[in-house]
């Protein structure tokens, strides 16, 4: 049975699922139009994004990554005590995830963005978002693979039915999406498969933001 948590904790959990069901749909959304070729680019995931992608593309990616870490700091306040080690990994793996993608897409949306945007490129090289083929790209999956196993541990929380365990199915299969973020810069075909992160990641905020909404706090039966 999930613990009884304060007024305080239900909202923030409830709103931190929202907002990181919202940002990851507008990224989604994004992602696609970035394929398709209409926000600048050649289209297709082994475009260099244009100026323009990067800020529709990295905006939402950027809070996202704090909504997601208040979301599982919210999660452990709901686990039952037996249950608590692996929210608490999932917090540690959601801090670390959201330290290597803030600075990442901090990086190029103040900075790399906007000198690409000048035509000063000289020097920047080294930074540029190339997929497959980059540090920062790199990192970014990196950090994407620490979310992948967050949500895993996650999903060892909720033993329940309903919601409940719409909520086990959605994180447990957006955990087993690992390999495939985790090896695509070896093979580039992996990026199709991880693509499903558009259906299991929303799936998983928007039924944990359903629990929160429902869930019991001390004033309440």
């Amino acid at each position: 049975m999930l613990e009884k948590i304060s007024p305080s904790t239900r909202a923030a959990g409830f709103w931190s699922a929202v907002l990181a069901t919202i940002f990851s749909l507008v990224y989604v959304l994004g992602q696609l139009a970035e394929w398709l070729g209409w926000l600048g680019s050649k289209g297709g995931p082994e475009s260099l994004s244009t100026p323009l992608g990067i800020v529709v593309l990295l905006t939402p990616s950027l809070f996202l990554g704090l909504a997601f870490l208040v979301l599982v700091i919210s999660v452990d306040r709901l686990a039952p005590p037996d249950r608590k080690v692996w929210s608490r990994a999932a917090v540690a793996l959601a801090t670390i995830y959201t330290a290597l993608i803030s600075i990442n897409y901090y990086v190029q949306l103040t900075w790399v963005g906007p000198r690409l945007a000048e035509g000063r490129t000289a020097g920047l090289e080294p930074f540029v978002f190339v997929p497959f083929d980059s540090f920062l790209y790199a990192v970014d999956i990196l950090g994407y693979s620490f979310m992948s196993l967050a949500t895993l541990f996650l999903a060892f929380v909720f033993t329940g039915k309903g919601v409940e365990r719409a909520a086990r199915w959605f994180l447990l299969a957006n955990g087993l999406l690992l390999p495939f973020i985790a090896l695509q810069m070896y093979w580039h075909w992996m990026i199709w498969v991880a693509s499903l992160w558009a259906i299991t990641f929303p799936g998983s905020s928007w039924t944990l933001a359903i629990i929160f909404k429902r869930a019991p706090t001390p004033l309440t039966d």
